[in-house]
């Protein structure tokens, strides 16, 4: 038997290989409409496997960091970020996930703010993709943001979940143009106005969105429980 099959053989007997990926969504402008779309960033593989494909930011598990410090450490060393909601997602373990010895991934996501999103070190191995218009990823990474969607469309009904993607202040139109990207359909304006302006925890301000060609419109923020709605306070369903 050659060296390279016996370390291969070798390696498909050893403990899997623990991981931590994250999925990082935030709201940036379509570039052909200019509306909000949901984007995320990736990085791109410098060794092998999937040399030079996309990825989900990541890397090993050091034995003297927990889970969540672990996913907080590799975001700010491959993209800059370091977002305030930051949420265990799932573990991804399939067989087949990587040749060789088995990796098992711990994956978080994240929601991130436009000033949060503006800090995003871009490069040419860190760049934001569109969620979805993804070409094909690493790993299983297709599989994973696929479900991190899954999740967020899911959780937009309850708690807190859209305001991790807007700031402090916002417009109910802007609440609205969250909603209809996560949910990737149009919402009717003055139905989702309606139903939002009864929901629990949305407080008007005494300030109005300036620089704008018509009326300002008032500001809101939200002043609910944060950060993960487990005290789930319905927020409009979709019409």
């Amino acid at each position: 038997m050659s060296a390279t099959s016996a370390n291969v053989s070798e390696r498909r007997v050893q403990p899997p290989s623990l991981a931590i990926s994250t999925v990082i969504f935030a709201l940036r402008p379509s570039e052909s409409s200019g509306r909000p779309t949901l984007w995320l960033p990736l990085v791109r593989r410098i060794r092998q496997p999937y040399l030079g494909q996309w990825a989900l930011p990541g890397g090993p598990l050091a034995h003297s960091e927990s889970l969540q410090d672990a996913a907080s450490r590799n975001l700010l060393e491959t993209t800059g970020l370091a977002p305030r909601y930051l949420e265990q997602l799932y573990a991804f373990g399939g067989l087949d996930r990587s040749a060789g010895q088995r990796l098992v991934s711990i994956v978080y996501w994240a929601l991130v703010q436009p000033d949060e999103a503006a800090l995003t070190r871009e490069s040419e191995n860190v760049r934001w993709f569109r969620a979805d218009r993804l070409e094909s990823l690493a790993f299983d990474h297709n599989e994973i943001v696929e479900y991190a969607l899954w999740r967020l469309r899911n959780k937009m009904e309850y708690g807190s979940i859209a305001y991790h993607l807007l700031g402090e202040r916002f417009t109910l139109a802007q609440v609205r143009e969250v909603y209809e990207a996560v949910l990737d359909k149009e919402l009717d304006p003055a139905n989702f106005r309606r139903q939002l302006r009864s929901t629990p925890y949305i407080e008007p301000t005494d300030e109005h969105l300036t620089g704008t060609r018509h009326r300002p419109p008032r500001l809101y923020r939200y002043a609910g429980p944060v950060p993960d709605g487990s005290v789930r306070q319905p927020l409009p369903a979709s019409p």
